[in-house]
């Protein structure tokens, strides 16, 4: 199953890079999925919403289509995700439909769950299905190697929705 591990900070000396590179290391000692780091830092996307689309948002959006599930890596700005992830989300919709969508936050004290249930309701109306478990990281506090259990459950879970909603788009058409 091909898994798309979405970066989704770009801030100068971000911990993002770090988060996702550790979990993009667990999920690649796995059988049953295939990761693919989607770092927002590689794409330049236009500063406002072009009337055409350019050839960075056709590849993200390529990205976004060619996966089976997700996995958004964030961090907790402000008490929210950060807008250069919002941007990025929005370039793709029917791409987006069927298709689960699994959480890594990382933020002081609340750990980056807060973001999370702001992309939650972005996540809902793009037809998607969240997971309910995360892997959730106090920067303060935490070791990420003391995360892995979690990682480990929301990638067995993340498999068997990826798995189930694949076949069924492949059985029937999404009504939307």
């Amino acid at each position: 199953m091909r898994v798309a591990v979405i970066i989704g900070s770009t801030r100068e000396g971000r911990v993002g890079e770090k988060v996702g590179e550790w979990f993009l290391r667990l999920a690649g000692d796995r059988d049953d999925v295939e990761p693919r780091a989607v770092d927002l830092v590689d794409f330049d996307f236009p500063a406002r919403y072009p009337d055409h689309t350019t050839a960075h948002i056709r590849d993200f959006v390529h990205e976004v289509d060619r996966a089976d599930a997700f996995v958004v890596v964030t961090p907790e700005y402000n008490r929210s995700f950060p807008a250069s992830l919002k941007q990025a989300i929005d370039y793709a919709y029917d791409e987006w439909h069927t298709k689960p969508v699994a959480f890594v936050s990382y933020g002081h004290g609340s750990r980056g769950l807060y973001a999370v249930e702001h992309l939650r309701s972005v996540f809902t109306e793009l037809h998607t299905v969240t997971l309910r478990n995360g892997v959730a990281v106090n920067l303060l506090d935490d070791v990420l190697d003391e995360r892995a259990g979690a990682a480990s459950l929301m990638l067995d879970q993340l498999h068997w929705w990826g798995t189930a909603l694949r076949d069924a788009r492949a059985r029937r058409p999404y009504a939307s």
